[in-house]
């Protein structure tokens, strides 16, 4: 059944929790508990004699601090913006668009000079 909320038995650094979640989630929750205790388990090497709450509070900063530098990396808006050989940059940086502009109002001007010298058709 989708929804139905499941109780699961996780271990971190040694103790039991039991988390409840929906059944669909399970497996997103196993592996977030995995990440979590291996981050767990890197502050505790790194910092003996850590009590295990101060880890979770370190290991939740580290996560907070890594979560917020995504956010603040900009979204590619385009394929071509994401395009890794920096064709985009090349492209954006040589895009003059008042020369554009200017070119297209010059090719708006002669278009409507030719049609006014053109006879109806009908």
């Amino acid at each position: 059944m989708s929804g139905e909320a499941l109780h699961l038995d996780v271990r971190l650094l040694g103790r039991e929790y039991r988390v409840a979640c929906p059944s669909e989630e399970r497996e997103a929750l196993l592996e977030a508990v995995d990440y979590l205790e291996q981050q767990m388990q890197d502050v505790a090497g790194k910092a003996k004699n850590l009590a295990p709450e101060r880890v979770a509070v370190m290991v939740a900063l580290n996560l907070a601090s890594e979560l917020l530098a995504e956010r603040r990396k900009p979204a590619p808006s385009t394929a071509l913006e994401a395009n890794e050989d920096g064709a985009s940059e090349q492209i954006h940086k040589s895009f003059d668009k008042p020369d554009f502009q200017r070119r297209i109002g010059d090719m708006e001007a002669q278009l409507d000079a030719v049609l006014q010298t053109q006879s109806p058709l009908f």
